[in-house]
């Protein structure tokens, strides 16, 4: 996986990071390129959040009449995702 891959996979756009913050993204390409991905998230996790909201990567969205139509990215609701919970119920004492 190459830098450029990586951050679309964070959803940043590579090229508006480039062009803006030349010297931040040559650094983090240089230690990208050393370590693992993994280890990079962890070692730049503070710090991608906020490059994300500077540089959202813009997504291509097909409208129902085969429109094109693009946006940000947005926001992933958790909870729609999500099963409800089990009840927890006390087990009957048997005597």
């Amino acid at each position: 996986m190459n830098f450029e891959a990586y951050l679309i996979t964070k959803k940043i756009d590579a090229q508006a990071f480039r062009a803006a913050e030349t010297h931040v993204w040559e650094a983090w390409q240089s230690e990208f390129e050393q370590v693992h991905p993994n280890s990079f998230t962890a070692q730049k996790l503070y710090l991608i959040n906020p490059i994300r909201r500077k540089y959202p990567l813009k997504e291509t969205r097909v409208l129902p009449n085969n429109q094109p139509q693009t946006e940000t990215a947005a926001p992933v609701n958790p909870e729609a995702n999500l099963k409800p919970k089990p009840v927890m119920r006390p087990k009957p004492k048997i005597s």
